[in-house]
């Protein structure tokens, strides 16, 4: 299955109908039952209508995703209404802000296998919602150091995406790759699916080594920007290198570095000097990766609390106020346990 989002704005009741019939059709292709696939409904109608009633519309982020063990609907709904100021009390079945009888968010946190929200009053809403083909399915999140979320987009129109990312453990740590491949469409995924298949071969632990294997390995396509980051678990240490516009920062709380890439496209023409940064590798970290179809000039620590969520909150919250809209996106947000 792709590992891109489609993306609905939800700007018109209309368009409720549609969208659940298109989530439900994929959910029973999926394997889901015709009564998981209802409770499917429930939690999309609930969704969408609150996004027109509550926030004059928004954006519905949603993608079909096989977990190893099942399959499952990931969904990104994100608004920039006025906000909720208790959470918790709107949290219960039934409550409603305006004289309707909905729902309300509970049925959709009972009925979903995990759900996450983050609001702030003036700023808007994001929630976060998986739902897999077993009701009774518990959400184990990652064994890994790395706690890890990524949203990624195609450019409005295209069935495929130019930006790509893939990520590589062992016992000694992990190596994160974010690449773009130059414009969009088939072409640009061409190029960084041959990267990526690059950086899955490359037996180096150093990211300039890495970047010089890639770039011999996508000569032949139409050129791309990276970054790689690895982390090493011996030494503690960040080995970061990029070429192009990747945008990485890393927070340690709330104060953070942009490292800068070099500039070059690989596959077509990279520095002969190429060094890493070097950083140090700490608990509670959060790693940010994207590209350039989000705005750089952003700062979590507008938003409050927010490095308190957890990645894919980060990652949308980042999404909803950044995304140019006029390219792939692709934002990934790590956080080190």
């Amino acid at each position: 299955m792709d590992n891109t989002f489609s993306v609905y704005k939800i700007d018109d009741r209309s368009l409720i109908a549609f969208i659940k019939r298109e989530i439900h059709n994929l959910a029973l292709q999926l394997g889901f039952t015709p009564h998981r696939a209802a409770e499917t409904d429930i939690i999309i109608a609930e969704l969408t209508s609150n996004l027109i009633k509550y926030a004059d519309g928004g954006d519905l982020l949603y993608r079909a995703h096989y977990n190893g063990s099942h399959n499952e609907i990931e969904i990104y709904c994100l608004d920039k209404g006025i906000g909720i100021e208790n959470v918790t009390k709107i949290m219960n079945d039934g409550y409603s802000t305006s004289n309707t009888l909905g729902q309300g968010l509970g049925a959709i946190k009972r009925l979903s296998n995990d759900f996450q929200i983050y609001s702030m009053r003036g700023w808007g809403t994001v929630q976060y919602i998986k739902i897999c083909d077993k009701a009774d399915f518990s959400v184990i999140h990652s064994e890994n150091e790395l706690n890890l979320s990524v949203i990624s987009v195609n450019y409005p129109g295209e069935r495929v995406c130019g930006d790509g990312y893939y990520i590589k453990y062992s016992k000694k740590g992990f190596q994160i790759f974010c690449g773009d491949g130059l414009g969009h469409g088939a072409k640009a995924n061409e190029a960084v699916q041959q990267a990526i298949r690059a950086f899955k071969q490359c037996t180096e632990n150093d990211p300039t080594s890495i970047l010089r294997y890639v770039h011999e390995h996508a000569k032949k396509s139409r050129g791309l920007v990276a970054t790689i980051a690895c982390a090493d678990y011996t030494t503690e240490t960040w080995n970061i290198c990029g070429i192009g516009n990747i945008n990485t920062r890393i927070y340690n709380g709330l104060d953070n570095k942009t490292y800068t890439p070099y500039n070059g496209i690989i596959g077509h023409n990279i520095p002969r000097t190429l060094n890493n940064t070097v950083v140090p590798y700490q608990k509670h970290q959060i790693i940010i990766m994207h590209s350039d179809g989000l705005r750089t000039r952003w700062n979590l620590a507008e938003l409050t609390s927010i490095i308190k969520q957890s990645p894919g909150i980060i990652a949308s919250a980042l999404y909803k106020d950044n995304v140019r809209g006029t390219d792939d996106a692709t934002i990934l947000v790590g956080k080190i346990f």
